[in-house]
């Protein structure tokens, strides 16, 4: 069982939402604008956010922006618009990734479920590495300390995203590799294919703009035509 913010103005959606996640056996609390919603992270922080984009008072992304200032929480956007730059405002923003109304219910339901199995995993693996006595990953200029997930370049701390640093773990874990954007959202993000592989370009252009020394020119994550990126050794 994992404690769900639902934050959703439209109240049909909003209680259709709450009634499908409890019936899985969560703890759901509920907010119809972007004030109760960090009201309600205030009183109890939550494993998982459903954040509607467009609210009242305060709008998704203003509200992504302040959980992002001092939590790490997965963010899943509910959004109806289908402009791609409000997609990529809410991801570089620090959303995990958005599903789009009208969505099936069946269709957010698998994405908790995968977002609150890979949150499981990235504990289990915090927890060994914590433990272990060779805690970071070192490729070319780039220092990556899982446990503590912090990433240095040259010696000096980069600020991730938290899918951000997922990501470029991952791809260091396999330096050279070739990924496509459909195995990294299965890998990185554990949807099983079911996610944009829009969200993996989104996450890999900010990586390059904060890792590289020339992000129109990268050395470090290379697109390899036609097949996916990976991260040069």
């Amino acid at each position: 069982m994992a404690r769900i913010l639902v934050v959703e103005d439209e109240a049909s959606l909003r209680s259709t939402i709450a009634y499908s996640l409890r019936r899985d056996g969560h703890d759901v609390a509920v907010a119809a604008d972007g004030e109760q919603a960090l009201a309600a992270w205030e009183q109890s922080p939550s494993d998982l956010v459903l954040l509607d984009l467009m609210l009242p008072k305060l709008d998704g992304f203003e509200v992504c922006r302040r959980l992002r200032q001092s939590s790490s929480v997965p963010v899943l956007m509910l959004t109806a618009r289908t402009d791609e730059i409000d997609r990529v405002v809410g991801l570089e923003i620090g959303a995990d990734d958005y599903v789009t109304k009208p969505f099936s219910m069946r269709e957010l339901l698998a994405r908790v479920k995968a977002i609150l199995r890979r949150r499981e995993l990235l504990r289990q693996e915090l927890h060994r590495t914590s433990a272990g006595s060779d805690d970071h990953v070192v490729i070319g200029p780039l220092r990556i300390e899982p446990s503590r997930r912090r990433v240095f370049r040259s010696d000096h701390e980069v600020s991730l995203k938290p899918k951000e640093f997922d990501l470029l773990l991952h791809l260091a874990r396999h330096p050279g590799q070739v990924f496509s954007a459909e195995q990294l959202i299965e890998q990185v993000w554990g949807y099983d294919a079911l996610g944009d592989a829009g969200t993996v370009r989104v996450h890999v252009r900010s990586l390059r703009e904060k890792l590289e020394e020339d992000a129109s020119h990268p050395v470090l994550i290379e697109t390899v035509r036609g097949v996916g990126y990976r991260l040069v050794d």
